[in-house]
Parts: C-alpha cells; structure tokens; sequence
C-alpha cells in the first residue's frame, strides 16, 4: 500500500497550490499502477517538451494555443488550465529536435519550430534549465553516484545508471514533469538494490578499440536479454566518453537495457560478484566474431551504394567527435548529391566554433544542427541514409520512413559523404 508522507498529503490536498496538486495527483496514480509503497524525494529531472505533437494537433485540443494550457494538457496530463509557478527540482530539457536556423530541414517545418520555441521559453520561465540536448551529462546536469534521479531520454537513463551509477527509470513526460514540480518519484524499478544486480553474464571476445563495436555488442546483447540486466567481462579496451555513449543508446534501442554493468569499469561492478550481487548470472552469452557478423547484417538495411544523406551524432556529437569529424573533412568537400548532417547541443556547437572545428566541417559541406535530432530531419523515404550510430540505424526506418540505411565508423561515413558512396564494410 503507498504511504504519503506530510509534505506529500499537503500537496495532494492542494495546500501548496494547485500546480503541485495535480501533479501530486497524477504521481499518486501512477504509484498505484506500479505497486510502488512510497515516495522518494529527488532534486534532478529531464524532461523533453518537444515530444508533443504537430501544431495541427495541438491547435484542435488547444484553439487558444495558450502555453499555460498546452503544458497543462501534454506535459502534466491536465484537462484544466495549471499555472506553474516554479518547478522545485532542478530541471533540464531533452532536444527540442528543432534547430531554429533550419526549419524546413525538419519535421513540422516553421510552425512546428515556433511552437516549440515557445515551450522552450516556457520551460525556462518556471525555471528549468534549457539545455535541449539528449546528453546532459556532456554540458551540466551530472547527477552523482546513487543519487535518486527522474530522467527521460532513454540512452540517457542507461549512461546514468550504467556509467554515472546515479539511479532512475525511463520517465514519460508526465511523470517527469510532475516530479519537477513535487520532487518526488515513486520507489520502483530502477530506484530499487535488488533490481540494479546483473543477471546475465556477456563474454566480450572481439577487440572493442572501435567505436561501431560498442554499438554491435550493445545491440546484439540488447536482443538477447530481455529485461535482464547484462554484465560484460573481458573488456579488452577501456572506453571513452563516445564508446559509452554508444552502448547505452545501441542496448536501449535494440532492447530495454536500461542499465548494464561493465566489470572493472562502470560503478557498481568492481567484479561479477558484485554486479550480480553475489548470486550466479541466470545464462551466458558470447559475443564473438559470428554475433559481430550477424548484428552488423541487422543494422544494413540497403542494396544500394549511392547515399543521400550521412547523419552523424545520435546520442548527441561530444566535441570529440566534432574534432575526429573535421581532421576526416579537412581540405575535402561533400559530395554534390550527398547531404552531411550533424546534430550536438548549442554549448558543444560553440566550443566547436573556439576550437575551428565548425569551420572545417561547414567548409567542407557539412552541417550542424544544434538541439535537434537526426530523427527528425524531413527526409524522402526512398533516400539512402548512412550513419555510424547504431540507435539512429534502428530507429530511423521506423520515424522516418526510410527503406535504405547503412550503418558503419565514423571514417565509413566521412568517405560515403564525400565520396556519395558507401564503400564500408565489416573485416
């Protein structure tokens, strides 16, 4: 049975206001559907505004298209209009997917960019943080170990877990915006010792120096295990901020690996005894050269060479990335019938502009796109589509429509956009 404590009841009761009324109210239901038997108080959420629907949508439930009430209906799951003084914890927001400069480039076109433009100034009058990046952790919301947190965006959640070793579950938007306001979540999954133990156990038996084989091994063991949790051993490499990122987003894609433990590298796995919590994994796997080869076969979808489009930076670019992206392009050009784009946050964007790496990068053809996502360019379905991201390979044919996508490194790539073919391949 949920227990409420003081300051939960006199929410709930509307004694703090009727924004952190509703909120509590719809938190209260949604630890009943879970069983949960309490609260626990958190002080970092992620939200992400721009997962409401097209302006079309939103102006036949919202003529007025007041703010205050498109938050309340979409955001906080409201039939009537709440103000929203101030959240209480300390928020950021997920990718707006719009970058502002480019509007056709996107779904939705302009009206689309100018709703969203406005919950973002509405995010950051009630006091949220306005990072719109699917990476806060790169640029100013890095939570600490065991530290009780409400996140959103799914590759996200795994690298707090998995890397970070803070604690949460993949929130709705809903959940996630209640909590900002209440600093409060239900004490569920993530949140909880017993469901953060490892249960299966991943011999890594390929070299892991390259980025595309965080992705293959994320992916492949994503398909394997359900909603156990994996641990990998033998790690022959230690990973960069770019590789982790890359396992996370390929293990939330292909599966619901919302947490995974490295032996020796990640926080809460020192050894297998202690990833698993000193019980015996229930099965093992392997991943070898034959799952390598087979995982890459799932992530190439296209018979054709000519590529469209190559879309680099999903999770977003880390200025690593941007420095790796422009020592491939320097002195080259795209080619005329290929299109390069790059997504990343507008404070990775403006280090890359100090650093001269946007320079090379826009000389040569390219294009960065800042706080937005690949997966929201508007793209022909019959376009061929090249990335060395394995969650964008999963996820693109689905929200995109795109019938042909190649998957590979990140030089792959660099030479499919200047050379407007796809000459990669796996040795």
């Amino acid at each position: 049975m949920l227990k409420l404590e003081r300051d939960e009841r006199e929410m709930l009761a509307g004694d703090l206001g009727p924004a952190r009324q509703r909120a509590m109210a719809l938190l209260v239901k949604y630890a009943n559907a879970l069983g949960a038997d309490r609260f626990i108080d958190i002080r970092n959420v992620t939200i992400i505004p721009g997962s409401i629907p097209n302006v079309e949508i939103v102006r036949k439930i919202v003529p007025s298209m007041d703010i205050d009430e498109i938050a309340s209906r979409f955001m906080l799951d409201s039939d009537e209009r709440v103000v929203v003084d101030k959240v209480k914890a300390f928020t950021t927001t997920n990718a707006t997917w719009r970058d502002q400069a480019y509007p056709e480039l996107q779904k939705g076109s302009k009206a689309h960019c100018d709703l969203l433009q406005r919950l973002a100034e509405y995010c950051k009058r009630i006091g949220m943080i306005h990072l719109a990046t699917c990476t806060p952790y790169q640029v100013g919301n890095l939570p600490v170990r065991g530290e009780h947190i409400a996140w959103t965006e799914s590759s996200a959640v795994a690298y707090s877990n998995s890397v970070i070793g803070a604690r949460t579950n993949i929130e709705g938007l809903h959940s996630a915006f209640a909590a900002a306001i209440t600093g409060k979540i239900p004490n569920w999954g993530m949140h909880l010792d017993r469901n953060r133990r490892g249960k299966v156990l991943v011999e890594v038996a390929v070299d892991m120096s390259d980025l595309r084989e965080w992705s293959l091994l994320g992916y492949y063991v994503a398909s394997q295990v359900g909603l156990n949790l994996p641990i990998y051993e033998h790690i022959n490499h230690l990973p960069d901020l770019t590789q982790l990122m890359a396992l996370c987003a390929a293990g939330i894609s292909g599966g619901s690996v919302v947490m995974h433990h490295l032996v020796g590298i990640t926080p809460e796995a020192p050894t297998v005894e202690a990833a698993s919590g000193g019980r015996r994994p229930e099965f093992e796997l392997r991943f070898a050269a034959a799952e390598r080869r087979r995982t890459y076969e799932w992530l190439n979808r296209s018979g054709k060479d000519a590529v469209d489009i190559v879309a680099l930076g999903c999770p977003h670019c880390t200025l690593e990335s941007l420095r790796q992206i422009a020592e491939l392009l320097d002195g080259k050009k795209i080619s005329a019938n290929t299109k390069l784009y790059l997504t990343t946050n507008s404070m990775i964007k403006a280090m890359g502009a100090i650093q001269g790496y946007n320079a090379v990068i826009e000389k040569a053809g390219g294009l960065i796109l800042q706080d937005s996502c690949c997966l929201e360019l508007a793209v022909d379905p019959d376009n061929v589509f090249a990335t060395n991201s394995g969650k964008l390979g999963h996820y693109a044919p689905g929200a995109t429509g795109l019938k042909h996508t190649w998957f590979g490194t990140l030089a792959e790539c660099i030479d499919a956009a200047v050379t407007g073919k796809w000459r990669g391949e796996l040795p």
